[in-house]
């Protein structure tokens, strides 16, 4: 059973029959104790506070059974470990298409490739977030007067709190056609009607500090952590 913020893509998952519903994750509309796993997959790094992404953990154990396990991921700030640099650094040099589409980080792809990028799949999820937002009357507009850093896609954070650009492939252009090839020149109404772009809230958690937040919790127990590709990982046990 899956629980996403987004109508639309919970719409998706329908189509697909798939069980899915409609739910804010610090608040899951599941009975107490009734889960034997709950996987939290790039998330919780969308929380803008300490608070509020310790209440989500604190949500998470509170659906599992005693001995059920919850696997979480959030994107890391060490986005190069031990002399290796994560596949999201590697791939800064892809195609131009890859660089114009960011999406936004999901569970569509393995656990060790969920970092922005852009794939066939990700059409329907872009979809679905853009109709989210014209729904609700919200129009692409550039981020302006913004105190917190606008992410350079494919380098390394230099601040936790980012917002990381999502170009979202707009206008009609041929099989084969980049968006860049589009002539009309940067920043023109026109350009930001063809390719507008949003920016997502990210705070990335440097080592150490998922762990930490989820040993504050009495009711679980930490039973693994670990790196995998620019991302922290931890496998929690309910007590």
């Amino acid at each position: 059973v899956g629980c996403d913020r987004s109508k639309n893509l919970v719409d998706i998952c329908g189509e697909k029959n798939f069980q899915a519903f409609v739910c804010d994750a610090l608040s899951v509309p599941i009975r107490s104790g009734s889960c034997d796993a709950c996987i939290s997959i790039a998330v919780i790094h969308h929380f803008s506070t300490v608070e509020r992404r310790l209440a989500t953990i604190r949500e998470l154990a509170r659906l599992l059974r005693p001995g059920g396990t919850a696997l979480i991921y959030v994107w890391a700030m060490e986005q190069e470990y031990k002399n290796q640099k994560s596949k999201y650094l590697k791939e800064k040099n892809g195609s131009k298409d890859t660089e114009e589409e960011i999406n936004t980080g999901t569970t569509q792809r393995p656990l060790s490739d969920q970092m922005p990028d852009s794939s066939s799949q990700d059409s329907a999820c872009s979809e679905g977030l853009l109709k989210d937002l014209k729904d609700k009357g919200c129009d692409a507009k550039p981020v302006a007067d913004s105190r917190l850093p606008v992410h350079t896609n494919r380098t390394s954070f230099h601040s936790q709190d980012v917002l990381v650009p999502w170009h979202l492939r707009g206008g009609t252009k041929k099989k084969g056609e980049g968006i860049d090839t589009v002539l009309f020149p940067a920043g023109s109404k026109e350009s930001q009607e063809l390719s507008p772009v949003f920016h997502r809230y990210y705070h990335v958690f440097r080592e150490g500090e998922l762990e930490a937040a989820c040993r504050s919790l009495d009711c679980v127990r930490l039973q693994k952590s670990y790196y995998d590709q620019g991302n922290w990982c931890v496998v929690l046990e309910k007590l």
